[in-house]
């Protein structure tokens, strides 16, 4: 049977010889660098099939490679049989970045084509540091030579967010970001990532699935301000859009035509910008090119973007909103893990996802999942990205564990959680390995650090049960969760990568260790964190957490003897709070199972 992404493959290397390249590089970005691209990006699942988040490609004439980390390892394999792609492995010890891969093929000046709209500046200084011979080809949308019928730029219904909501103004979010300007000595600044965009500008849209974010640039100079954004969709006068538009040129916002950045960008000394910042990590090559191929260019200042870290420290109407949606979402899950307990035998996990999704849909504010939803029963959750099919997913067996990870999106806050549950009888491995990742996670929960620790300073507390057994998870335990934005944003994390961001009071992270047995299990839990302030005294500043999450953790798989005096203490105390805030507003038969549920251990 003809294999259609081997002919895509194939169909790309005609290509290849038609313009004289020798590799090209895709990425599973777009052009702002974003994690989660809309479908018109996703040249990496068009070409290969492979639908991980997380995947770049690369084409030689003899030789077609995915890189992608452990998250992905068993997806990859899977779905890349019978393509003539090979998996190359990221985050492990072994890995080959793709730089040095193609350094390793010794090619003579090799030209090398990539999506100049989905590669960065600073992965090409990368690519020419390790390759210092190669010809590096700049192709916007590369593939449109071959894609028929590809998507679109997405443009949707854009809507603003009040200070009730977000705590801050717009105008005093640029007043804030002219004087960092005035800081760097520079007359304007690009800002190319929408999730920056969308907490600058306080904006929501829907033009990538599950995040609210709007596909657009933002120019800011010290006197005024450009949104380039797709308008041409929005004529009407009365759309909601429409009213954005309007509210934004009240604050000296113009608006701008998405497709006039690069012409903005090449004009812009003899409009008076003779210093611009840029964050070479998120601009991608097409701009740059705009930038600095005019005549008389203007001097280009490297820096890193002050919005991410502002943006990740939550003010105290953020906060609010947070907690206001970890309660809305707790009562949401307690009455969904009662149904899922009672359905056991009955439900394949399509359904179950479908009504989760539904318990959801209910609550006042809700604007959509923070993520697809993995709903996962035994082997499937052995992926920790498993992909729930509409058709044909498992039953719900009444025995074994049951794992859904899920998120919800709304107006005044943003989700994002794990529970692992027993449907019926588990075996020792699976009480075994459910008790230590619990510990993991309880753990991390009850850190107490100094001021200026950065997240892979305590990554090991999430790990150390299960070092100990020598198990171990590939994946990063924390992320940072944004407000009413993506389900992950920086600069923050808990993972081993040594990122030296530290972690502050207002930043919240997930906490979610795992075990994954391919072909039996996977177990993962997860709660929200917010970074908090527990006291000073003559040794420093000492800050810990608080865990906005509320849905407890079932303790009938327990292995109790497993777990020392202060994790059950934190557990029976973590189960009696979910109780004590949620069984009020639960319907009275949840409410009495939520009980029992909680009863100390």
């Amino acid at each position: 049977m003809e294999n259609i992404f081997a002919n895509r493959i194939a169909a790309l290397r005609a290509l290849m010889r038609e313009n004289g390249w020798d590799i090209v590089i895709l990425t599973g970005s777009d052009p702002h660098e974003s994690e989660y691209p809309a479908l018109r990006w996703k040249q990496v699942e068009w070409l290969s099939g492979f639908t991980g988040e997380a995947g770049d490609l690369v084409v030689t004439r003899d030789h077609a490679g995915l890189w992608t980390d452990p998250r992905y390892f068993i997806q990859a394999v899977r779905q890349l049989n019978g393509t003539g792609i090979e998996l190359h492995k990221t985050r492990v010890p072994e890995q080959v970045p793709i730089p040095q891969w193609i350094a390793s093929l010794e090619m003579d000046e090799p030209v090398i084509a990539v999506d100049g709209l989905c590669y960065t500046l600073e992965a090409a200084e990368t690519l020419r540091g390790a390759v210092p011979s190669a010809v590096l080809t700049s192709v916007p949308d590369l593939l449109s030579a071959l894609w028929e019928e590809r998507p679109a730029i997405p443009s949707t219904p854009i809507i603003t967010l009040g200070e009730d909501l977000t705590g801050e103004s717009r105008d005093v979010r640029l007043r804030w970001l002219r004087k960092w300007l005035v800081k760097q000595g520079a007359d304007a600044f690009l800002l190319t990532s929408l999730d920056q965009i969308a907490w600058l500008l306080n904006v929501r849209g829907s033009d990538i699935d599950y995040n609210p974010f709007v596909i657009s640039y933002f120019l800011l100079t010290l006197d005024d301000a450009f949104w380039f954004v797709r308008k041409d969709a929005f004529e009407e006068p009365d759309s909601e859009t429409a009213d954005s538009f309007l509210e934004l040129g009240a604050d000296s916002v113009s608006i701008c035509d998405y497709a006039d950045i690069e012409f903005t960008l090449s004009s812009l000394k003899e409009n008076g910008v003779d210093r611009i910042c840029v964050e070479p990590s998120a601009l991608n090559l097409t701009l740059w090119e705009a930038l600095t191929q005019a005549e008389d260019a203007p001097d280009v200042i490297p820096c890193t973007s002050p919005v991410a870290l502002r943006k990740a420290v939550k003010n105290s109407v953020e906060l609010d909103g947070m907690r206001e949606a970890h309660l809305e979402d707790g009562l949401v899950m307690e009455q969904f893990l009662y149904w899922v307990e009672r359905h056991a035998g009955e439900v394949n996990e399509w359904e179950a996802a479908c009504e989760l999704g539904r318990l959801r849909a209910a609550i006042p504010g809700y604007r959509g999942d923070s993520f697809e939803t993995i709903s996962a029963y035994g082997p499937s959750a052995a992926l920790p990205h498993y992909v729930t099919p509409k058709t044909g997913s498992a039953l719900l067996e009444p025995r074994g564990l049951y794992l859904v990870d899920s998120g919800g999106q709304y107006l005044f806050g943003t989700t994002d959680i794990t529970r692992t549950v027993p449907l019926g009888p588990c075996t020792p491995l699976e009480r075994e390995d459910y008790t230590l990742v619990l510990r993991g996670h309880i753990g991390l929960a009850m850190a107490v650090f100094p001021r200026g620790t950065a997240g892979c300073q305590i990554d090991a507390l999430a790990r150390e049960p299960l070092w100990r057994h020598k198990r171990n998870f590939g994946h990063g335990t924390g992320h940072g969760v944004g407000f009413f934005l993506g389900v992950h944003e920086g600069p923050h994390d808990i993972r081993q990568n040594f990122n030296t961001q530290p972690l502050e009071p207002g930043m919240i992270t997930s906490d979610e260790p795992g075990v994954y047995r391919e072909g039996m299990h996977g177990i993962r839990h997860e709660n929200l964190l917010l970074v908090r302030p527990v006291g000073d005294n003559e040794f420093g500043s000492f800050l810990g957490f608080e865990t906005l999450t509320l849905c407890h953790f079932d303790t009938s798989c327990l292995e109790v003897s497993l777990l020392t005096a202060d994790e059950r203490e934190w557990l029976n105390a973590y189960n009696q709070r979910v109780y004590n805030t949620l069984s009020s507003r639960l319907p009275a038969e949840v409410s009495a199972w939520l009980r029992e549920k909680t009863m100390p251990v």
